[in-house]
């Protein structure tokens, strides 16, 4: 637990060059890794959409879970159950949020006065 992001990958977004945070410049992909990290000093430090964790159904409906009411017989007994539905499910995709929210990767610390 704990990678998260670029922090993973070795590219830090938010250091300045003199830190040292944005990947080597060693190897044959050095140059590469180098651009990127120059590409990415442009970067703000606000998410603007997250994947959504919702799923539709064939009908449309949008919900987290989707279940059916089955009807099980047991010693003589109509009982109903419900049964997890994980066929025929389409993510959500990109949800744009209301607020942009602060990246994950980025260095904030936070005090009250």
């Amino acid at each position: 637990m704990g990678a998260s992001g670029s922090k993973s990958r070795g590219l830090w977004p938010f250091s300045s060059p003199a830190a040292g945070g944005g990947g080597g410049a060693e190897g044959a992909g050095g140059q590469q890794a180098l651009a990127r990290a120059r590409a990415a000093r442009a970067a703000t430090p606000f998410v603007f959409t997250r994947r959504g964790s919702m799923y539709y159904d064939e009908d449309g409906d949008l919900a987290h879970e989707f279940y059916e009411e089955t009807i099980v017989t047991k010693n003589g007994r109509k009982r109903a159950k419900l049964k997890r539905i994980h066929k025929n499910l389409i993510p959500q995709g990109i949800v744009k949020l209301e607020h942009p929210r602060i990246h994950v990767d980025f260095p904030v610390i936070i005090c009250e006065v």
